[in-house]
């Protein structure tokens, strides 16, 4: 009879112990709630204020990852990419390129380290240079992707 009271008393000490384990695990979530009541609405919130910026004066188009990889920039250092024969197209549009000029534009990109591309864009961006819309969306995907891999 004894052994039947320490058998229950086992099984009771172990549904005490699941029952404080439930009771620990569920109050520390708790806590870290209180600590950041709001977190899911912070987060919304922050996507919602990300989605109303205001694309300044001058951008270069990439927008979407100019805050990581610091496509605009408020330097105004100028650095040349050998590519200073690109410095004729100041002040041409992004679609009034023909087909031999995008090349160029092309070719200058395939030259570049996959570090140098947002500095790149950033050049052009302070030269007054418009790059073709095929070969921005060629390197604003080298900018997106280099940022991905070291994420």
């Amino acid at each position: 009879m004894r052994t039947l009271y320490l058998f229950i008393a086992f099984i009771a000490f172990g549904i005490l112990i699941v029952i404080l384990n439930k009771f620990t695990l569920k109050h520390k979530k708790d806590v870290k709630a209180s600590n950041n009541p709001n977190g899911e609405a912070q987060k919304v919130q922050k996507q919602k204020q990300a989605s109303k910026r205001v694309i300044p004066e001058g951008c270069c188009g990439a927008h979407e990852v100019c805050e990581k990889e610091s496509l605009i920039t408020t330097k105004k250092d100028i650095i040349y990419f050998a590519d200073e024969e690109l410095d004729a197209y100041k002040g041409r549009t992004s679609d009034s390129y023909t087909d031999e000029e995008i090349d160029e534009f092309e070719d200058v990109l395939l030259t570049l380290r996959e570090n140098e591309t947002a500095e790149w864009l950033k050049s052009l961006q302070l030269r007054g240079i418009e790059i073709p819309e095929i070969i921005k969306d060629q390197a604003l995907l080298m900018v997106a992707e280099r940022r991905n891999k070291h994420e």
